[in-house]
């Protein structure tokens, strides 16, 4: 934890600063997770599964995006990753 401080303005950014942090760690999770399931779904073979999931995670991603917690072009390299690794799979 960083140093207590001693301006009230400093203590409130402090403050939102680690609200933000949550928030955006929680939404890196959900993003995680999501390509997590679609890989697995991939890795057993389940195409129609992972065609489902797939349409699941651009929207993951996406939100994400609108949220600010990535790049956009970050988040359009991870969808045509994902399209490409499904392709290849179909």
């Amino acid at each position: 934890m960083n140093r207590l401080a001693n301006i009230k303005s400093a203590a409130k950014r402090a403050k939102v600063a680690s609200v933000k942090n949550l928030r955006n760690r929680m939404i890196k999770s959900s993003v995680k997770t999501a390509l997590k399931r679609f890989d697995s779904a991939l890795a057993a073979g389940d195409i129609a599964t992972a065609a489902a999931l797939y349409s699941q995670t651009v929207s993951k991603v996406d939100k994400a995006v609108a949220k600010g917690v990535y790049h956009k072009n970050t988040a359009n390299r991870k969808k045509a990753q994902l399209a490409a690794r499904l392709a290849k799979a179909q």
